[in-house]
């Protein structure tokens, strides 16, 4: 016959297991990161695949990163901040320039004709996030601050000269990129990556730009045969967490988290990127489908000037603008010294 007052402990101890952490029960804590487009993307493959193997590779039994793909947690980019913030998911995959209220000082990374290459930009925007620098941060632990290379621009009509560029409807990634791009004669829009190429189709743009390596992560080469290769803007990009959940981790999850952020993801990034880059540019000159332009020596000369005017009349904005532009400078003649 049972006794009832074992039953009844039983009972307690089954539920008090089911109410606690999994950490104490030996399973590992799992965390749900948003990722707007398809695993097969550059920005996947660069910059969330290399964090993700490596923390779940590590963590075993003690931290599990699940990624969700294709905007399945998330979709529309200039929400995924406060999808994180508001707990509908811990990490996720942010382009800052789709909330410039929140990452005002964002501009300063995004100043056209500012940086020569992706590694220049990732490794200067990751290193001043960590000195806490720019604004809209605090509630977040950044796991990866990321740059593109410089963008260039593709559209569907003729393309050869700035010239050509006058009145034609451009996607840019930021308002700072349409800036320069506005003052170069286009008319330009700032508009989600993911949104771009139902945007071109409609012809309610005629050409976003975007680095070569990206042409075609969300179909915009196939919309567009014109290649204008002016470096604009970088684009930065972000892997967030939700600051109060990673607090409350248990420190060796916190532990494993931090050892492939920061430094080691931006170098797995800018590594990645830069090699698929260079090959999306070789591939797009060597097919005969394509008009594929350098600028000018007298057209680089006109965008080049436009661009410093850009960052002069931005720096104009107050002191603390001036000193992230001196940051900046600092960064990048520290980075000459790495090379």
């Amino acid at each position: 016959m049972h006794n009832p007052l074992l039953r009844s402990a039983g009972i307690v101890l089954a539920l008090a297991l089911a109410a606690a952490p999994t950490h104490l029960r030996g399973e590992p804590v799992r965390l749900k990161l948003s990722f707007f487009t398809s695993d097969r993307s550059v920005a996947y493959q660069t910059a969330i695949k290399p964090f993700v193997d490596a923390v779940n590779h590590d963590g075993k039994g003690v931290v599990e990163i699940e990624v969700y793909l294709s905007g399945s947690l998330g979709r529309i980019q200039r929400e995924l901040p406060h999808l994180v913030l508001d707990g509908g998911a811990d990490m996720a995959f942010i382009v800052p320039g789709q909330n410039p209220e929140r990452f005002r000082d964002n501009a300063v990374i995004e100043l056209p004709g500012l940086f020569a290459d992706v590694r220049q930009a990732t490794l200067t925007y990751t290193r001043m996030i960590a000195a806490d620098t720019l604004a809209g941060y605090k509630d977040f632990l950044v796991v990866g601050a990321f740059a593109t290379a410089p963008e260039s621009i593709h559209t569907r009509k003729t393309l050869a000269t700035l010239a050509d560029l006058k009145g034609q409807r451009i996607r840019t990634n930021n308002l700072t990129e349409s800036a320069g791009l506005a003052k170069l004669g286009a008319l330009p829009m700032v508009l989600a990556f993911n949104e771009t190429t139902p945007a071109i189709s409609s012809g309610m743009i005629d050409g976003a730009t975007v680095p070569p390596g990206q042409l075609f992560d969300v179909g915009i080469g196939r919309l567009v045969s014109n290649h204008y290769l002016l470096p604009t803007s970088v684009a930065p990009l972000a892997l967030v967490m939700n600051r109060s959940v990673f607090d409350g981790l248990p420190e060796p999850a916190q532990r494993i988290i931090r050892k492939y952020s920061g430094e080691w993801a931006a170098a797995q990034f800018a590594e990645a990127y830069a090699r698929i880059n260079r090959d999306a540019l070789a591939q797009l000159k060597g097919d005969p489908r394509r008009q594929v332009v350098t600028p000018s020596r007298a057209d680089a000369d006109v965008a080049k000037r436009v661009f410093k005017s850009i960052a002069q009349e931005w720096g104009s904005g107050g002191s603390y603008r001036q000193e992230l532009l001196h940051r900046v400078d600092k960064e990048l003649a520290a980075l000459s010294t790495e090379d």
